[in-house]
């Protein structure tokens, strides 16, 4: 079954009314996307929206890791929700699943505050603490040489960052990872901003998150975008549905040929689907996520 964004949103307000969060925000006295108490979580820092619930497998053997960066636009009204069906879809699979929660845009305290360069800084130290809170919170079960981010939408663009980390030049936000991907899957995912400034993705998403124009912080959208940070130096798979309207598919052919170009290794997989597609565990778009993770991993 194809989901419509109208379906997607749908589905979003069916969870908050089962769990008591507000999809336009916090509800009372928590937050969208607050800490799921049944899954292993560590902090990365001090504010409640930075943590990251890491899920494993059954055993005891060493396992790759799976970063899960949800999307939303980076606002605060979206959370760690969205990750948590894909990360239960990943263990079942036999991958350790790492769900991060990260400060967004919007005025809710209890998960915004995020914006350039604060929401990037976010998910760079939630990989970057698997090397020791993860290690411990897994009993030093992860392979932390084989590390691949899947990331939809603005979580794609996150996803897209985080794996461009290692070419960061000294002293650049997020340059000298503790952590290196090994590759990025990018789930319709907004991965040229200064196209998605120009489209008024989302309604001025990328205007928010950025502070700005391109024409005024051009500096900031070069170090920002994954499109502007090619070649990223290692294997991406764009997956996108053909009938997106939320996030064109204009933004991964572009991307792909541009990292191609660069000299990385980046394919595209489309499909006949929309932009939730990809996260409905059940569709086509997913399981062409499974199949990528499982080339790069």
């Amino acid at each position: 079954m194809r989901w419509s964004r109208r379906r997607f949103l749908a589905a979003a307000g069916a969870y908050a009314a089962l769990t008591g969060c507000s999809a336009g925000g916090a509800r009372p006295g928590g937050a969208a996307g607050r800490e799921d108490e049944a899954v292993p979580t560590y902090h990365y820092g001090d504010h409640p929206a930075q943590f990251a619930e890491l899920s494993l497998p059954s055993g005891t053997s060493v396992v790759p890791v799976v970063v899960i960066v949800h999307g939303g636009f980076w606002r605060d009204a979206y959370g760690a929700e969205l990750g948590r069906p894909l990360a239960r879809d990943l263990v079942n699979r036999g991958y350790a699943a790492l769900n991060v929660e990260y400060r967004r845009v919007g005025p809710n305290a209890q998960a915004g505050g995020g914006g350039w360069p604060t929401t990037c800084l976010d998910v760079a130290a939630a990989v970057d603490a698997l090397a020791e809170a993860g290690q411990r919170l897994a009993g030093g079960r992860l392979d932390l040489s084989r590390v691949v981010a899947l990331g939809h939408s603005a979580g794609g663009h996150l996803a897209g960052w985080l794996a461009s980390r290692a070419r960061q030049e000294a002293g650049a936000p997020g340059a000298d990872p503790q952590v290196t991907l090994s590759g990025a899957v990018i789930q319709a995912g907004v991965v040229d901003l200064v196209g998605g400034y120009e489209a008024d993705l989302g309604g001025g998403a990328v205007r928010d998150f950025m502070g700005g124009s391109p024409h005024h912080l051009g500096d900031a959208y070069g170090q920002a975008s994954p499109l502007a940070r090619v070649p990223l130096g290692v294997p991406t798979v764009c997956v996108h549905g053909r009938e997106d309207d939320v996030v064109p598919i204009g933004q991964s052919e572009t991307f792909v040929a541009a990292a191609r170009e660069a000299g990385d290794t980046s394919e595209l997989q489309a499909f006949d689907g929309d932009h939730s597609d990809v996260i409905d565990t059940s569709h086509e778009g997913w399981q062409l996520c499974v199949e990528a993770l499982e080339r790069l991993l």
